[in-house]
């Protein structure tokens, strides 16, 4: 099971999302890495292409960007001069499947602050990303540690969980499941991506241990309650607010995410 980080939340200056931008043409990649970064509680947009990064960061605005140095259009060291003409500080992450000097000299004079080399692990792409957003001030630390959906809430810090008021005992594996549908709540998570995310791997092939897990979860959260978690069949599972909470606003404490 994914070790509980004890890294606290970053969000902008507002309180408001840190804004993401991962831009790699590989879609399986590019989808684990915005499920990664989204579990953080950042706001994550992602393009297959140069010309959509470009097109995106203008849109967006994000904070910082992940960049794969091989696209299928521009490369990316064209891409971030692009970029840079009009938002010359933003913090970039390479992302290379060479390891050669050279390639890791180009990106970092072409204006890179930083590179990974594939394959790498999520965990070392989030510290990275963390690193640079505090070393260019573009987003600050926030102590809350309370993740609300409708009116199921959970403190992070102190491991518990509650639902209308009611405290509900969670085993650690159970916990980090149920904030990762938390985090990305109203969003449907598959099982691979629940699978990299909760166990990292495949678990020896056994998909069913996250039927397992959500059917444990269900018993917990939802038993004698309007549902929360749902599953869309040959798709995955989403968590929302219930019905009779629709209007309760989804987010996570005063930070915002």
């Amino acid at each position: 099971m994914t070790t509980v980080s004890s890294a606290p939340r970053l969000t902008r200056a507002d309180g408001s999302p840190v804004r993401v931008l991962v831009v790699d043409d590989e879609p399986n990649l590019a989808e684990l890495l915005t499920s990664a970064l989204r579990y953080e509680g950042w706001d994550v947009q992602a393009a297959l292409d140069g010309q959509g990064a470009i097109k995106l960061a203008q849109q967006v605005e994000p904070d910082v960007v992940v960049l794969d140095i091989m696209l299928p259009d521009l490369d990316g060291l064209s891409v971030l001069r692009r970029i840079r003409q009009t938002h010359p500080y933003l913090p970039v992450l390479f992302l290379t499947a060479r390891d050669g000097v050279e390639d890791r000299v180009a990106g970092l004079t072409a204006g890179g602050d930083d590179y990974v080399t594939k394959p790498f692990s999520l965990e070392e792409v989030v510290a990275r990303i963390r690193a640079l957003l505090r070393r260019s001030g573009s987003a600050t630390a926030q102590r809350d540690s309370t993740i609300t959906v409708g009116d199921l809430v959970m403190d992070e810090d102190a491991h518990e969980v509650t639902r209308g008021g009611e405290e509900i005992h969670l085993t650690a594996t159970e916990f980090e499941l149920l904030r990762y549908l938390m985090r990305n709540a109203k969003r449907v998570l598959s099982k691979a991506q629940i699978l990299d995310r909760v166990w990292q791997y495949d678990f020896g092939g056994q998909a069913n241990i996250v039927e397992l897990y959500i059917s444990y979860l269900r018993r917990k959260i939802d038993a004698g309650r309007e549902p929360m978690i749902h599953t869309l069949r040959g798709v995955g599972y989403v968590l929302k607010p219930a019905a009779s909470q629709a209007e309760v606003p989804v987010g996570a404490g005063t930070r915002g995410a």
